[in-house]
């Protein structure tokens, strides 16, 4: 685990010592056919909040920020009784330069998983195709309750903004409601990592 992620596992998140990582189980998935998942329609209502990333030196602050994502499963699909999560990382508004960005970590508890690929249940889901984003997910490994979402590439910021400045939206399912938390986002460059407000499941 990198250095600047494990800084954030021990100072932002507190994780036990001698808890042993997990490597969750992610697939890649086409929108809107990953909503069946969770409602019959196929059509999601969702609650989005915004948690601003503190970058230094961008021109305009707030322009860098975190977006989490909730909705409900309904009765009769695979994630009745459960609340669906997803995350999304964007740069597009920004301007300027900034550290690159590598990951997300969040204490998010328990995780269900769900057949969001068929014939394959999974921990996390990618959307790679027919949604935003150009940036996906090389991996997810969970210590304990915090995982951390480690990016395909670096996100990064030098110059005016850019619509493809954003990881893909990637999420998972819990058993449980949303809460406000505090998550940490890792970095290349002088600041290892960067503090955010979030949403996950109450555990």
């Amino acid at each position: 685990m990198r250095l600047a992620s494990c800084a954030l596992l021990t100072v932002l998140l507190a994780v036990p010592a001698g808890v042993r990582a997990e490597e969750l189980v992610v697939v890649e998935v086409n929108a809107p056919a990953v909503n069946c998942v969770f409602q019959s329609s196929c059509t999601i209502t969702v609650n989005d909040s915004i948690g601003t990333i503190p970058l230094p030196f961008i021109a305009t602050p707030g322009t860098a920020w975190l977006q989490s994502r909730t909705f409900s499963g309904a009765p009769g699909t695979p994630a009745a009784g459960h609340t669906g999560y997803m995350y999304r990382v964007s740069l597009t508004e920004a301007s300027g330069n900034a550290d690159c960005l590598g990951g997300l970590v969040l204490n998010f508890g328990p995780v269900t998983k769900l057949p969001y690929k068929p014939g394959i249940m999974a921990d996390v889901f990618v959307v790679t195709t027919g949604g935003l984003g150009t940036i996906s997910l090389s991996r997810a490994e969970k210590t304990g309750n915090v995982i951390e979402f480690t990016f395909s590439k670096p996100l990064c910021l030098s110059g005016p903004p850019n619509i493809a400045n954003t990881t893909f939206f990637f999420g998972l399912a819990a058993a449980t409601t949303a809460s406000a938390s505090t998550g940490g986002i890792w970095a290349t460059g002088s600041q290892p990592y960067f503090a955010v407000a979030a949403r996950v499941p109450t555990h």
